[in-house]
């Protein structure tokens, strides 16, 4: 199955639509009436879609078991056709699309079943998906190539060429994912001075957004959240904190980062751990849901 453990909850939806075609008016007529001698069409399905959304993860190889938080059957008669739609909705790591595609489905062969000793033309139609909602392929921010964005390192080993950076490199890669192209790449020590020059001059030059990696541990050297806190004006804790539990859920010592999240002035600066793993981790966590704080910085809103 696909690795799906790098990704986060999200409310995610899907509505899906079968369709059953008849081929008279007097079953329109019979299905209206309740006369249908196999009983209720619409409650059968109902019960049959619910039970199929719940068991796809057991019927499709692929589809992960995931928890299913609400679930509604609607029917539409137009003409001939009766329209079946079928919303789901789950707060989990992957989308309910198959799902909601797997109930339309039942539910349309228990409707033709239920309708074939009355009417041997009963058809299936086509079954679709009509709306899809979360996760971040729903993201569209086209205007995040033009933001300007600066990584730096803060490492005294790498500073030094006793060490290759990974982190920092690996950093630009992952911004460049999400849509940033411009991006300043700087390497410094673990000095206060060092990392309050870098948030200055990025500052200065119109950065939007400054990340820096390493030095948010517990040593003595690890001092980079400390330097920067004196030049965050709108403090934004919620970030960091949402990298910390992503990544607690995998690693639990990720709670001893201390790293620190806010604007300053217009640019926003993020604190990230050192480690390849840490910078992975908090990207994934983060983006591209962070990067609306520019709208908002712009008065667009949410």
């Amino acid at each position: 199955m696909v690795d799906i453990t790098h990704k986060s909850a999200t409310l995610r939806k899907a509505i899906a639509m079968a369709t059953v075609l008849v081929s008279s008016e007097n079953t329109v007529r019979l299905i209206e009436q309740r006369q249908v001698p196999k009983g209720d069409i619409f409650e059968f399905a109902r019960a049959s879609a619910l039970l199929a959304i719940k068991k796809t993860g057991d019927m499709i190889p692929d589809c992960h078991p995931l928890p299913v938080e609400y679930a509604a059957i609607r029917y539409t008669v137009a003409g001939l056709q009766i329209h079946i739609e079928v919303e789901v909705h789950t707060i989990y790591k992957t989308g309910v699309e198959v799902e909601a595609m797997h109930g339309a489905s039942v539910a349309a062969l228990v409707i033709y079943d239920m309708l074939k000793p009355i009417d041997k033309q009963v058809e299936i139609g086509g079954i679709r998906l009509l709306e899809k909602k979360g996760g971040k392929s729903n993201e569209s921010l086209p205007w995040v190539a033009a933001l300007k964005a600066a990584v730096v390192v803060c490492s005294d080993s790498v500073t030094r060429g006793e060490k290759e950076d990974i982190s920092g490199r690996l950093l630009c890669d992952l911004l460049e994912k999400q849509g940033l192209h411009d991006i300043a790449y700087a390497v410094i020590a673990d000095e206060t001075s060092a990392v309050q020059e870098r948030v200055e001059h990025y500052g200065q030059a119109g950065i939007d957004l400054l990340v820096f990696t390493g030095g948010t541990g517990l040593s003595d050297r690890d001092i980079t959240p400390d330097a920067v806190a004196p030049y965050i004006t709108k403090d934004i804790p919620g970030i960091m904190e949402t990298a910390r539990q992503y990544g607690q859920q995998r690693v639990k010592t990720a709670m001893l980062s201390r790293g620190i999240s806010g604007f300053a002035d217009r640019m926003l600066v993020l604190t990230l751990p050192g480690s390849p793993n840490g910078v992975r981790e908090s990207i994934g966590a983060l983006f591209p849901q962070v990067l609306h704080v520019f709208e908002v910085r712009e008065n667009v809103g949410h």
